[in-house]
């Protein structure tokens, strides 16, 4: 009976059989190729097999990606029963050619079998990436590093991966059997995962005992091993457009010893490894990116749990104590700022209020505000002069050894007759508008949390019927347009005034509403806090 010429055909869809029917038979992605192949490392006419006179030739056509037999690359090869094409590299196909039904070799069919289920890994990681679970590398890390044992008949196999610093760290050991090494150093070699780290090409050492390696891998020697096969570990990126090179970047090493050659050195299985190897990067990639995709939505929720926290621990906006009433909000350029604000009902029947700048922003600066939140709240349960308060914070925060952490501060008393005693350390000079102009809030002292010998003064202003308080963090006034100029104090002085004698709402908002204005098409590059304070009599 004769036996058809065919193709047994492995890529990630699957397996399947396609006969040799044709004298010329055409490879590639485009539609009318006899075998179309959808890998985006196929060109689209990518290979042809010659039939003439009862033999077979393979010819690649000039693909982007190249064709190999057996592990090399070729321009024209006589096929023979059991030969193993490439097509491509990472993303393409195997192709097993089949002339009659002498039994393949079976650690080539293994091969290939574990070749298309890393291609499956890679295309599932690939599509669930954002899910994540955080053990998803390590679980596809003991699947590449079993397939590569059971390929090679090695005895431990070890998979290290380049940390952010380019340098090779150790992430799997494992024995022959599905035995997991604990620990993380082990008796193996340095230089060689090393040097195919650096130079990209596989390593085989045949016996370690040879020349000058003896020496130099005395610690493995010792536990018996004598073989060694290293190979890169190496992500490819490809691009569809003539006459251009992948981009390959390595991202680790497979490091396989035996104490016995067994398949090691055989060219087969040297060939599968490397494309096992090619395969198990795209996957091993993939699984870190699912994981780092996973550990950022952690931290955005995270994130956004501490926004609420921190919103939270801010005040009611409005505020009204009969004689006057504040306004304050806060806008923080990240998920989390370094801004705040507060109100203080004083036992005497004063309004005390303060507005605050932690230097930097995010986690640090917002934990910060909490502190400083905590000791003005505190202080609700006893009178205070303004002076003797900030210099209590700034002992507090030095006393805290925070490192390069202070913060500048307004904090003012209001009295019901009018009377406003505040102390200013390092902040933006607040704008008073009474009718009979505009006043700068200015006497205090320096920034807190710096110098433990730092003093503060304060200052006791009369404020009339109606008169407006703004008080308003860098944010505001050092606001950037796209154009990259500053809104400056005169508009926020602006601002206000436009709002006329209306609510301590309307003044705030008008003010919100002519910095975000002004920045249009800029990225907001600080905290925006404000606070209005009017003085009802």
């Amino acid at each position: 009976m004769t036996i058809e010429p065919r193709l047994d055909v492995i890529e990630p869809q699957g397996r399947r059989t396609v006969p040799i029917d044709k004298a010329l038979f055409s490879i590639g992605r485009r539609t009318a190729n006899d075998l179309r192949l959808t890998g985006t490392d196929v060109s689209r006419e990518h290979a042809q097999i010659i039939q003439t006179d009862g033999k077979f030739l393979i010819r690649d056509c000039g693909s982007r990606c190249g064709t190999r037999v057996n592990g090399s690359a070729i321009t024209e090869h006589a096929l023979k029963h059991g030969d193993r094409i490439q097509i491509g590299q990472t993303e393409g196909a195997d192709l097993v050619f089949l002339l009659d039904d002498t039994p393949i070799s079976q650690q080539l069919s293994g091969a290939s079998s574990l070749v298309g289920g890393f291609r499956q890994v890679a295309a599932l990681l690939e599509s669930l990436r954002a899910l994540g679970s955080s053990r998803v590398l390590d679980e596809v890390l003991l699947l590449v590093m079993d397939a590569a044992i059971d390929v090679t008949g090695a005895e431990r196999g070890f998979i290290m991966l380049a940390n952010p610093a380019g340098e090779l760290e150790l992430k799997l050991a494992r024995l022959r059997g599905k035995v997991s090494l604990s620990g993380t150093r082990f008796e193996t070699s340095r230089k060689i995962p090393e040097d195919v780290f650096a130079t990209g090409q596989p390593r085989i050492v045949a016996d370690l005992r040879d020349g000058s390696l003896a020496q130099a891998h005395g610690g493995t020697i010792a536990l018996g091993i004598r073989h060694v096969l290293c190979v890169p570990l190496r992500l490819v990126h490809y691009v569809d457009a003539p006459g251009m090179a992948g981009e390959a970047r390595a991202i680790g090493v497979l490091y396989l010893d035996s104490r016995e050659k067994g398949q090691l050195l055989s060219d087969s299985v040297r060939t599968a490894l490397e494309t096992l190897a090619a395969e198990a990067s795209v996957a091993i990639e993939n699984a870190r990116l699912y994981r780092e995709a996973a550990e950022k939505a952690r931290l955005d929720e995270e994130l956004r749990i501490a926004s609420q926290i921190q919103q939270a621990l801010l005040p009611q906006a409005r505020k009204s104590v009969g004689f006057c009433e504040a306004m304050g909000a806060s806008i923080p350029c990240r998920a989390i700022g370094g801004d705040f604000f507060e109100y203080l009902d004083l036992p005497d029947g004063s309004f005390g209020f303060a507005l605050g700048d932690v230097s930097g922003k995010g986690p640090p600066a917002a934990l910060l505000t909490a502190v400083l939140q905590g000791i003005f709240a505190g202080q609700a349960f006893t009178q205070v002069e303004p002076q003797v308060l900030l210099s209590r914070v700034n002992l507090a925060l030095i006393g805290r050894g925070v490192e390069s952490r202070f913060a500048t501060i307004f904090f003012g008393v209001l009295r019901p007759d009018g009377q406003l005693t505040y102390c200013n350390a390092g902040h933006n000079p607040p704008l008073l508008l009474t009718s009979g102009g505009v006043h700068r809030l200015e006497t205090g002292g320096m920034i807190v949390g710096l110098f433990p010998q730092a003093s503060y003064d304060q200052e006791t202003v009369c404020l009339g019927t109606g008169d407006l308080l703004t008080v308003f963090s860098d944010g505001v006034s050092e606001a950037l347009s796209a154009s990259g100029e500053e809104f400056g104090e005169q508009r926020v002085l602006e601002a206000v005034s436009a709002a006329g004698t209306g609510s301590t709402e309307a003044s705030l908002q008008a003010l919100l509403a002519a910095v975000k204005q002004f920045t249009h098409g800029a990225v907001q590059n600080d905290d925006v806090t404000a606070m209005v304070v009017r003085y009802l009599g």
